[in-house]
């Protein structure tokens, strides 16, 4: 009996050896993306060329144009940051906020947006910045109807910036571009 047990201590002993524990054989784990400074590229005054398409979902192609200045401060060490947006077009003048707010537990954004004349933040469009990119999205009425809506922020360097916006009446299958934003880093608003 002992020589038995002797003989399944060495079994063990020997395949516990030779066989790689499953941490030795996998990919090292790499801490998961700290996003709170992904916005810190956005922090300054930007010129701001707006293109709008007029009545976004019903097939239309009129688009329209508008120029402003957008300014972005950071708030809370760049764990939020709020941009303010104002620009004059054909249609008149256009002012909004965004408010930016990461969640360090999620590692997200959200982004919430709001007019003066609304008065009420928008639902929070939440997201994340992955290869240079950052993506946001929310369900939201429109029209009557729920729809999805995509914000990206794309072409990223120090000195320019594009973001567009997006609607998906078929849940995300296929998107309509609606709105272009074409930053510009300026030194202030004249």
């Amino acid at each position: 009996m002992k020589r038995r047990i002797g003989c399944a201590l060495a079994a063990l002993f020997f395949c516990a050896a030779v066989v790689p524990s499953a941490a030795a054989t996998a990919e090292p784990v790499r801490p998961a993306h700290d996003g709170q400074h992904d916005f810190d590229f956005d922090v300054g005054v930007w010129k701001t060329h707006t293109s709008r398409l007029s009545r976004p979902l019903t097939g239309s192609t009129t688009w329209s144009e508008m120029d402003g200045y957008t300014v972005v401060r950071k708030v809370w060490d760049g764990r939020a940051n709020l941009a303010e947006f104002d620009s004059d077009g054909p249609n008149g003048h256009l002012s909004l906020i965004s408010l930016r707010l990461y969640d360090p537990r999620g590692r997200q954004w959200r982004l919430y947006f709001a007019t003066p004349d609304g008065g009420v933040a928008s639902v929070p469009m939440v997201g994340e910045f992955a290869d240079g990119r950052g993506e946001f999205t929310d369900q939201e009425p429109y029209a009557g109807r729920m729809i999805w809506v995509r914000f990206t922020f794309v072409s990223i360097s120090p000195d320019s910036a594009r973001s567009e916006q997006a609607f998906s009446d078929d849940g995300g299958k296929t998107w309509e571009t609606n709105w272009i934003n074409q930053y510009t880093r300026v030194p202030a608003v004249p």
